[in-house]
């Protein structure tokens, strides 16, 4: 995540008024909850030395009281973050879903440089993952649609080699996922070539590179995975590449699962 622009920030500050006001937080719940980056984000931010309370530099687990305490992210007074923005993209691979990458590598802020706000993802897709991904300066939002207790479901197309039958059978069944309890919510066979098949996945998490793991554990080798939507939003006609901004329907429907 690059560093903060100063801006009109009418809407952050309004939601930043109204949220917790001298009530103590967690740092990282205030950043995210005012939209400067997700909540893991946020603590990446607080243990890299880019946040300070009151002048000090912040530390993992502080407490502060937003509208008391001065919260500064890279040398931004916390009011000055931007509208609140929600964006849809359609990530190519190759791509790492973050804001900054210290190793140079191409991230989706690459993607997104004509937005006029500074907007961080929902959730992740690896590099070699493509299709639908989410972006906002909205924290409230990203938790409503990230976290796995609100169950927003999320529907993949894989294209693996292996017993695609006996897969689909398997992948809708419970199994241990990084010691997480997780299954497909439903499987498709919708293509099949000689040695190749596609199958439809549909889960209501989106844990660390879940799909992968299941399929492997299904005995598949997982030869390309693309996200298609996200609850009732999909990519439609949208290239590779492209992003465009959420409609109110679009982002209310999202809230509602």
């Amino acid at each position: 995540m690059a560093a903060l622009n100063a801006g009109d920030g009418s809407q952050i500050l309004d939601r930043a008024n109204n949220f917790g006001n001298e009530e103590f937080q967690r740092v990282q719940k205030i950043l995210s909850a005012c939209g400067v980056a997700s909540r893991r984000e946020s603590e990446r931010l607080i243990t890299a030395g880019r946040v300070s309370v009151n002048g000090v530099p912040a530390t993992l687990g502080q407490s502060a009281r937003l509208g008391r305490d001065d919260i500064v992210v890279d040398g931004v007074p916390l009011k000055q973050v931007g509208e609140l923005v929600y964006i849809m993209l359609n990530k190519p691979l190759g791509y790492i879903t973050t804001m900054r990458d210290d190793r140079g590598r191409k991230t989706v802020a690459d993607l997104v440089k004509g937005l006029d706000a500074r907007v961080y993802p929902i959730g992740r897709l690896d590099m070699n993952t493509e299709g639908l991904l989410l972006m906002t300066n909205d924290g409230q939002f990203a938790q409503a649609v990230a976290h796995p207790s609100y169950n927003i479901t999320k529907t993949y197309e894989a294209r693996v080699r292996g017993d695609a039958a006996r897969a689909a059978f398997l992948l809708r069944q419970p199994m241990e996922v990084d010691s997480h309890v997780v299954h497909a919510v439903s499987v498709e066979l919708t293509g099949r070539t000689a040695d190749v098949c596609v199958l439809q996945i549909t889960i209501n998490e989106g844990r660390n590179r879940q799909l992968r793991k299941m399929c492997a554990q299904c005995g598949l080798e997982l030869i390309s995975l693309k996200r298609l939507t996200i609850a009732s939003l999909g990519l439609g006609t949208m290239k590779t590449g492209e992003w465009r901004r959420l409609t109110d329907e679009e982002r209310r429907s999202l809230m509602n699962g």
